[in-house]
């Protein structure tokens, strides 16, 4: 995984994978979920990407945009 930049210093994110037509996303609290274009939409999924990349605003847009939208919970 990546480690996420967190330009604010606030995010609960802390790292990413960026996948086809999905995301890994690894939060503070060590939890990581996969959120993927069937579950969360081809749109949300390109957004959270380029958030990602530009290491600002990814934890805002999960929770305002996909909240519950992840296809899984991983170990």
């Amino acid at each position: 995984m990546q480690r996420y930049r967190d330009l604010s210093g606030e995010s609960g994110v802390v790292a990413y994978d960026i996948g086809d037509g999905a995301i890994t996303v690894k939060f503070r609290d060590g939890e990581r979920y996969l959120y993927t274009a069937e579950s969360a939409g081809a749109e949300n999924i390109a957004t959270m990407q380029e958030l990602a990349r530009a290491g600002s605003g990814l934890s805002t847009f999960i929770s305002r945009h996909v909240r519950d939208g992840y296809a899984r919970k991983l170990d």
